[in-house]
């Protein structure tokens, strides 16, 4: 590049030459590169627009004779910027607005989005929209029809299904070359628009669902019970709040309305008078959130001991990218379930590490049956699923978070008494995902689009072997100042348990994220973060005088803790703090302990040299030191130690904690990543088969599941 630049600046500063006469051309070729360009994207645009114009115009006729069951949208109002797609699927205009050079294209007023077929639309088109969302609860009809829909959102899940069309073969989705195209919102095909009648003809238009049919709970098995709507009337609007934007626009809709203006939607003009139905509906909306703020105990809607105005609490939203919910909470109940199904519960707690979960709900949402899938939350636990599926009798389970989330499902698990208990996969959406780790499902939600996409997981939850996991009661007793034993605390371990530095690190991070969750917004930040107070403790040294306030118990033996040791761990699985390997079976060791498993109903424990070891720990610059192995384990303290089980951390005050065995839980291990995965899958479920058909009960099927997990670990 400098070899080139030094000649042509020559050329330009030579008053002889044709200098300033090129450099002149050359600007005017730029600009006229760049007028090409921009002539090239608003066609592309028009020619787009036209495109789903014509899907939508032949979706409307053919919908008329088929008589598809169809459900108004579920909006939910969004205030981030990353809105995708960037079309209102009532007007078929741009959702988002060009701001001044070198800043970000936003939009001006919050926008509504399906949460059930993704769909986008402005806050006030939505009132305008067809009654065309595929409906979840279809008890009665005979059979699944397909729901074809214009192709708003591309999911690239399965590039080989989205590229070709389902009856002909040939390729389509690309809206410059091919005919217009609908794709089902059921089992995901694409077809184009020419092609539907012949295969109409020749097929039918029943749906089996596609590649997930065993996964989604079919709609005609669903039925809709009540509905519950929101209480209370609309009953006095503040002067603050009808002075607010979202009231000015429509105001200004209305002015326009006096003189005749119209707004094209889906090709067909509409005069805008029906401004007063949406006048109507946005003073209702505007009434439940002027009820939310005055109710809720957000700390987003309160500062300072104030209220935030209507304004103030649209920015605070705002940053934090979160939608808000409105419309009716609707029951439903399972009918006419058949015997061999296999459907998928999902939870997803979108609190855990990267905050994904609402974007992740919408595509689970687009995939599967919408009612299958639930959001955790500290108003609603994972008992109102099982409760939803209680009449299921095999049916698998998925944990979208981190270890937290998925020991708090195990917990409702065992709590709900299942004759024969579903199996638990994982989508690991937390910070370290350990027990993800372990059980083949991926080191984080970034993963999953390079493993293929969230339709290739939910095609290995379907063939993923059963295995075992070991569940450990830690019970917790502190010592009074009188020397007697205090009341016995409980909790539940199934990954790992640290006292020392280690513990003391996850507690600073955890508090810390306590107090500003907004500044946890990455997997990748979230390790920065912790490496940040493993830092810090590398100069406090906080616990060097653990081997002098602690001693080991195990199997009833007291066990020798070195003297520069500064933490214990004690281990059930093979993956601690996002992928460490402690105990580390694949090396040579001279001591005579066995092989880590975490269904043996043994614990490992071992002990580190403070922060600074567990940085060279992380990357793979020294061991662990293993001090024992055993069945029960007991750490006494005489002084107060920060402790961690499974990455939650409290303060243990001077006492005792006891470790035993209690009992074993059923989790699904990705089988594409093993050698003998794939055999244990079919073993599997010709296991539940068999079950199924009466030739097994399920405590025989529960004790064979155990003894393959433990062949084939």
């Amino acid at each position: 590049m400098i070899d080139l630049s030094i000649p042509l600046l020559r050329l330009l500063t030579t008053p002889d030459a044709y200098g300033p006469a090129i450099f002149g051309w050359l600007i005017t070729g730029l600009f006229g590169l760049l007028a090409i360009i921009y002539a090239f994207l608003k066609w592309q645009r028009r020619t787009s627009l036209n495109w789903i114009k014509a899907a939508a115009q032949a979706k409307k006729n053919v919908w008329k004779e088929l008589k598809v069951p169809l459900s108004p949208h579920s909006w939910t109002e969004e205030f981030a910027h990353d809105v995708q797609p960037c079309t209102c699927s009532v007007c078929l205009t741009s959702l988002v607005y060009p701001q001044a050079l070198g800043t970000k294209a936003t939009p001006r007023n919050p926008v509504h989005r399906c949460s059930v077929c993704g769909v986008v639309a402005h806050f006030y088109c939505s009132e305008l929209a067809a009654k065309d969302c595929k409906c979840v609860a279809q008890a009665g009809f005979a059979h699944v029809q397909h729901h074809w829909s214009e192709r708003w959102i591309d999911m690239d899940d399965n590039s080989e299904m989205s590229a070709f069309c389902s009856y002909c073969d040939e390729p389509c989705g690309v809206p410059i070359l091919d005919a217009p195209t609908w794709h089902c919102l059921w089992c995901q095909r694409l077809i184009h628009v020419k092609c539907h009648a012949k295969m109409s003809e020749e097929l039918g238009d029943v749906c089996d669902l596609g590649a997930l049919r065993r996964l989604i709970l079919s709609p005609i098995c669903v039925k809709e019970d009540e509905e519950i709507s929101r209480s209370g009337m609309l009953s006095s609007i503040t002067g603050d709040i009808i002075a607010s934007s979202d009231y000015g626009q429509i105001r200004r809709r209305r002015h326009r309305s006096k003189h005749g203006s119209a707004r094209s939607v889906n090709g067909k003009l509409h005069n805008t008078s029906t401004a007063n139905t949406v006048l109507e509906f946005v003073l209702n909306r505007l009434a439940i959130l002027k009820r939310s703020i005055s109710q809720s105990k957000d700390p987003i809607l309160k500062k300072g001991g104030r209220v935030l105005s209507g304004k103030d609490t649209h920015n605070a939203w705002q940053k934090k990218g979160r939608s808000v919910p409105y419309g009716q909470v609707k029951k439903y109940t399972l009918v006419d379930l058949p015997q061999d199904a296999r459907p998928l519960l999902v939870f997803i707690n979108t609190k855990s590490g990267a905050q994904y979960g609402p974007s992740l709900r919408r595509r689970l949402n687009m995939l599967l049956n919408p009612v299958q899938v639930f959001e955790l939350s500290s108003s609603q636990g994972p008992e109102a699923g099982l409760k939803f599926f209680s009449n299921v009798q095999y049916f698998r389970v998925l944990v979208c978070g981190g270890d937290g989330t998925i020991a708090w499902v195990l917990d409702a698990i065992e709590r709900h008494n299942f004759e024969s208990p579903p199996p638990v996969s994982v989508l690991p959406l937390g910070t370290g995902n350990d027990l993800s780790r372990v059980l083949q499902w991926g080191r984080g939600f970034s993963t999953v689009d390079g493993q293929g996409g969230l339709s290739t997981v939910l095609a290995d939850i379907n063939i993923a072997a059963v295995t075992m996991l070991d569940r450990w009661e830690v019970n917790i007793q502190e010592e009074k100042s009188d020397g007697d034993r205090s009341k016995m605390q409980s909790k539940f371990m199934m990954n790992y348990l640290g006292i020392g530095c280690d513990a003391k690190v996850a507690y600073e991070f955890h508090t810390m994220r306590e107090e500003k969750p907004e500044k946890f917004y990455s997997q990748f930040v979230n390790k920065l973060r912790y490496a940040k107070e493993g830092a810090k403790d590398i100069m406090d040294r906080t616990c060097a005088d653990l081997p002098w306030q602690v001693w080991l118990e195990v199997d009833g033996r007291d066990i020798h803790i070195p003297k520069d040791a500064e933490g214990l761990i004690v281990l059930n699985i093979g993956s601690y703090m996002g992928g460490v390997d402690l105990w580390q079976n694949d090396h040579e060791h001279d001591d005579d302990f066995n092989l880590q498993c975490m269904h043996d109903k043994m614990l490992e424990v071992v002990c580190i040299s403070g922060a600074w070891h567990l940085g060279k720990l992380q990357v793979g610059l020294s061991q662990a030191r293993r001090l024992a192995q055993g069945k029960v384990i007991r750490i006494h303290s005489s002084s107060a130690f920060p402790v961690q089980i499974d990455g939650e951390p409290f303060i243990q005050q001077p006492g005792c904690l006891e470790i035993t065995h209690h009992g074993q839980v059923f989790m699904l291990r990705r089988a594409s990543e093993e050698p003998r995965g794939h055999p244990a899958a079919i073993m599997t479920e010709v296991l539940v088969d068999a079950e199924c058909k009466g030739v097994i009960n399920a405590a025989q099927k529960k004790l064979l599941l155990q003894q393959m997990a433990l062949q084939l670990s």
